[in-house]
């Protein structure tokens, strides 16, 4: 009995949530699916408005892209450079984005070759408009801190949902009926196993994906815990120490000494200070690594150079190397190409689930009447 009444909530919970949280998953997940090619697609973007570049010998130097990038807007002295994408291939551009009069995030597409700038984000083109909507739109549903918070409670609820799916599935007691769809079967059955089987192929990836985004929607919560039950130490922010009459250091400095610390880091991006206090944060990625922005950085002192704080990722505690792996769990990177395919369908999914299982639950619905007046005549004719 005890078993049967543990199916009986599991069933309950798993119905009644996927009906409460369907829609939003549903949001959520295609947007997803329009997201896991985003950098590629806004490449091919860039290529066809811009153009392709040749490589010409070295690459110049950093320092040297951002004074030509800052001379354009020379008349906006005070223009914060915030941050810096160096490109990862050699026919890539660099992007150098800054705060502008004209917009908030002023991005400088620039050959790395010559320091000439090929183009900007001032008059976005309809890819980056339809990106501009449909990033927010899969992390906040376009509702700011609200909707950011509404969101990583969708993530939670779908990742319970996810896990009582598996123990729900059939399959457990016959592994190939599981896996199998009855085309030639009344509908009924077809929908319930189109159900059954798309959510046991994507039910773990599925928790990768709505957990982490849970963990992230809510990390101020997440992160101290996964520091406390892993026993690992919780990295404080670097900070720069003001000094009186002194600018912060010049960027090819700060690098040389960055690249000291990870020698063997190739440079990926710059994060720029936006306070008097905060560090400038130089990111690397390693050899070891997969993910091509890499998640190795150096933590400088921006008006004396020192080095703050080293994080590479063949050194980080558990806590952090759980936390690292949230990034290529949630969009896919951890097979490479197959995996971020695969996660296209993943995101599919929450359709293909929430319409399944509304349609089994019509059924379910529909058939209480007919079992209720059945009984009621049963025991009318008694009478």
């Amino acid at each position: 009995m005890q078993v049967k009444s543990f199916h009986h909530l599991v069933f309950t919970l798993h119905r009644y949530i996927g009906l409460a949280v369907g829609l939003i998953a549903i949001i959520v997940g295609l947007t997803g699916s329009l997201l896991v090619f985003h950098s590629e697609i806004d490449n091919f973007d860039q290529q066809r408005r811009i153009g392709t570049i040749t490589p010409q010998g070295e690459m110049l130097p950093v320092e040297v892209i951002l004074n030509t990038v800052k001379k354009t807007y020379a008349d906006q002295p005070d223009a914060p450079v915030q941050r810096i994408y160096l490109p990862s291939k050699p026919n890539e551009l660099m992007n150098v984005i800054l705060k502008t009069k004209q917009n908030e995030w002023t991005e400088n597409y620039v050959n790395p070759y010559t320091g000439k700038i090929i183009g900007n984000n001032l008059k976005p083109s309809f890819v980056q408009k339809f990106y501009e909507v449909v990033y927010p739109l899969h992390y906040a549903l376009l509702g700011g801190d609200w909707g950011y918070k509404f969101v990583g409670t969708i993530g939670f609820l779908m990742s319970f949902m996810s896990i009582t799916g598996i123990i729900l599935w059939p399959g457990w007691r016959r592994l190939i009926s599981g896996f199998k769809i009855k085309w030639n079967a009344h509908p009924k059955r077809v929908n319930f196993d189109i159900h059954k089987v798309a959510g046991v192929i994507t039910a773990v990836f599925l928790i990768f994906a709505f957990f982490t985004g849970f963990c992230w929607n809510f990390s101020e919560f997440v992160n101290p815990m996964i520091y406390a039950v892993t026993f690992s130490k919780q990295q404080t922010d670097p900070v720069s120490v003001p000094i009186a009459g002194k600018s912060p250091l010049g960027l090819k400095e700060q690098l040389k000494t960055a690249q000291a610390a990870l020698p063997d880091g190739e440079l990926r991006r710059i994060y720029f200070p936006t306070k008097p206090e905060e560090a400038l944060n130089v990111a690397f990625k390693l050899p070891q690594e997969t993910e091509d922005y890499g998640q190795s950085s150096v933590y400088l002192d921006q008006y004396s150079g020192k080095v703050l704080r080293v994080d590479s990722s063949l050194q980080v505690s558990l806590g952090d190397r759980i936390l690292n792996s949230f990034t290529p769990l949630h969009y896919g990177t951890f097979w490479g190409l197959p995996t971020r395919i695969f996660y296209i369908f993943v995101g599919l999914a929450p359709l293909i689930l929430s319409v399944t299982g509304f349609v089994m639950w019509q059924y379910r619905y529909r058939a209480k009447p007919v079992v209720s007046r059945t009984i009621e005549i049963s025991q009318s004719g008694r009478n």
